[in-house]
């Protein structure tokens, strides 16, 4: 006999799926339970959950209690089990009425004072909580978190007492209100200006078409060409997420523990991993399937310095979800998909000292260096990068001579013009996805492409990818089809590396 039960859910990726935390307390050898394949976490769970009732004066009876997690056959992890068990054992305990606890899911981790503690994964509970019409009862500090999930009661509580006195009509907690700056109304954070950077035309012209279609750029330069000072620039000319890549992007942070305060993402994130970063690290992995980098960088921007640095298996790795947008990560307990919508973007010296090219700097193993230290990077990978700049070295002179450039407001504004019209012909897609029947080619475009992409023998890839930066160059300029002259300007971007 079923003596209490409550709904809580276990997470696969950023899915949320339901299960319910049944409790039966019979006679017997006194004894605390849990099955239904708990890992380490929630098994410790009993231990929390007895001492927060020992901390307001609760005892557990003195009878055999049984936590069954249904269904028994999904792999239970995480600390956010401790809450559902403590409110369906006071349910079977009589403490709290069994009507009030079954309108609601929960989530969230005890202290041994009996405090609630934030926990990962709050946001998709509630998305899912919503979708099965139950309120959601979750830590206090994770309140407006819950709220972004939807048209969703919200339970939120400090502590496990104040939770039973609101359930016994002692004390009411009220309920939260989304507030106005969760909703992303908030100032944005600063990010550094384009009108810093003086010279650098072809670098400032490749990130803008970068950043206008969503594309992957590649900046080779020696050491002080400014390549790390340009990419760090790419936020500042992004549009805001929309509502949905919010949603998603924040669902993944949440699933992280990321979630700063419970406000959802508003600006496309920006990650710059370390070179040493490991596979699991940058794709996703570990022993409980954790987001990688390239799906924090979901809907921004992924920034690999010394992208040869890199472990070679990393960097392979990353060539599916490039194409696919998604990574799927196996394990022998549990396959996991994550999203993985980024825009790679990279940096590369020439060679390991830098200075290839330089008759007085560069070393004495030129040029075999260089063709090492590119060899590092797999002809597939490269073809899959859609913009290649050669950054020239920029002297202290070339500082004080040259005059600043535009700022990030106003290139932000053509960016923006260019995403309008690419979402509006593509049904919300950028052109870096964009099916080539969309991209509206003119006839001497067409066969100026292939030609180019027959001289320098392209790929099909490499020529889908021709066009589509052609598209962009396009939508900047504001024209309707792609002309030669931006087939010519793409063309350049895809050779100026060398590597076709």
């Amino acid at each position: 006999m079923i003596n209490s039960r409550i709904r809580s859910f276990a997470f696969s990726g950023i899915e949320a799926r339901p299960v319910w935390v049944e409790v039966q307390i019979s006679s017997g050898l006194p004894a605390f339970l849990i099955v239904g394949l708990p890992d380490k976490a929630v098994g410790e769970a009993r231990e929390r959950v007895r001492a927060s009732f020992t901390s307001i004066g609760l005892a557990l009876p003195a009878k055999r209690i049984v936590v069954n997690l249904v269904p028994a056959d999904i792999p239970k992890e995480g600390s956010h089990f401790d809450l559902p068990i403590a409110l369906a054992l006071l349910s079977a305990m009589e403490v709290i009425p069994f009507e009030d606890v079954t309108r609601f899911a929960a989530l969230g981790e005890l202290s041994l004072d009996g405090s609630l503690n934030p926990v990962a994964g709050v946001l998709s509970a509630s998305i899912e909580a919503a979708s099965m019409e139950l309120g959601l009862v979750c830590p206090a500090s994770q309140a407006q978190e819950a709220l972004c999930g939807g048209d969703i009661a919200v339970l939120a509580s400090p502590d496990l007492l104040s939770l039973i006195n609101h359930f016994n009509g002692l004390q009411v907690l009220t309920p939260p209100v989304l507030a106005v700056k969760q909703l992303g109304l908030e100032e944005t954070e600063t990010v550094p200006d384009l009108a810093d950077i003086k010279g650098m035309e072809t670098g400032r012209r490749a990130l803008e078409i970068a950043a206008a279609g969503g594309h992957s750029l590649l900046l080779s330069g020696p050491p002080g060409a400014g390549k790390s000072m340009l990419a760090a620039r790419l936020p500042g000319l992004l549009p805001d997420l929309t509502p949905q890549e919010s949603l998603e992007v924040s669902r993944i942070y949440s699933a992280a523990g990321l979630l700063k305060d419970g406000r959802p993402l508003r600006r496309p994130p920006y990650r710059d991993p370390h070179h040493s970063a490991s596979q699991p690290a940058l794709i996703g992995g570990g022993a409980r399937a954790r987001p990688g980098e390239i799906s924090l960088a979901d809907h921004g921007v992924l920034f690999l310095d010394e992208l040869p640095e890199f472990s070679r298996a990393a960097l392979e790795a990353l060539r599916q979800p490039l194409e696919t947008g998604r990574v799927s990560i196996a394990r022998a307990a549990a396959h996991v998909t994550y999203p993985a919508r980024f825009q790679l973007v990279a940096a590369m010296n020439p060679c390991r000292c830098g200075y290839l090219g330089d008759a007085e700097r560069e070393c004495r193993k030129a040029p075999r260096c260089g063709e090492d230290y590119v060899a590092r990077l797999s002809g597939p990978l490269l073809d899959r990068i859609d913009l290649h700049v050669a950054m020239q070295p920029f002297t202290p002179l070339d500082y004080m001579t040259q005059q600043a450039g535009e700022r990030s407001a106003t290139v932000a504004a053509r960016v923006n013009m260019a995403r309008e019209l690419q979402y509006a012909r593509q049904s919300g897609r950028k052109n870096a996805n964009a099916a080539l029947k969309s991209l509206c080619l003119s006839t001497s475009a067409q066969v100026m492409a292939q030609k180019i992409s027959a001289r320098f023998r392209f790929s099909a890839r490499g020529y889908t990818r021709l066009l589509r930066v052609a598209r962009t160059i396009a939508d900047l300029a504001g024209e309707k089809e792609i002309q030669p002259a931006h087939v010519a300007e793409a063309a350049t971007f895809r050779l100026r590396a060398g590597l076709d």
